[in-house]
């Protein structure tokens, strides 16, 4: 897999790359060793610089308090593991939900679905290097829910066209309910080991 190919391609021509990825057999590993693992280390990586260079904001104490590269990096690798824990996840519960909205159960399909949905927001994750423009990854992840929409729509989990906004809505909400369990559960564990420390 040509993975700048195929990420450019998902970021700027959704529609039609969909189309080619649902006539492909990826197996669900190959699709994170040689994809999911990859593109997710770019905003990982981008929050390790960030933390070491910036620190952290904690609103308890008031101020930025910095992290020293062992922190900044267990940080980051929370970060990548809890994401890729997130896309796994979520690739799941696409296909546990396939027959609920007339669809054909496939886990193949639906790990795509979830793996090439996160694409955007790898590629933008990059910004977080600069604080102030990590707000930007924001509209990535909006635009990743466009790109999850079309690929509903191919449709690769063979879902009828009158079930695909439903299936994408429960889709949606299920993913912003992962996102923030993870973003709460890396907030305590950081926050509170800052505010123990007597930071």
């Amino acid at each position: 897999m040509d993975i700048v190919s195929r990420a450019q391609a998902i970021c700027l021509k959704p529609k039609d790359e969909w189309a080619k990825i649902k006539g492909e057999t990826t197996p669900v590993k190959e699709l994170f060793t040689s994809y999911a693992f990859i593109l997710a280390a770019i905003p990982a990586i981008a929050l390790f610089l960030e933390k070491l260079l910036f620190g952290y904001k904690i609103p308890t104490i008031g101020g930025w308090v910095s992290y020293g590269i062992g922190r900044a990096f267990l940080f980051a690798i929370f970060y990548y593991v809890f994401f890729l824990i997130v896309v796994y996840v979520l690739g799941l519960i696409i296909n546990a939900l396939a027959p609920n909205f007339s669809s054909t159960p496939n886990m193949m399909n639906a790990m795509k679905l979830a793996v090439y949905s996160f694409t955007p927001i790898w590629v933008a994750g990059v910004l977080y290097i600069i604080p102030f423009l990590g707000i930007l990854v924001i509209f990535a992840g909006l635009y990743g829910l466009y790109v999850l929409y079309l690929g509903f729509a191919t449709p690769l989990m063979d879902t009828p066209k009158e079930k695909v906004l439903g299936y994408f809505a429960v889709t949606v909400v299920v993913a912003i309910v992962l996102w923030i369990i993870v973003s709460v559960v890396l907030g305590a564990i950081f926050t509170a080991g800052a505010i123990l420390r007597g930071i």
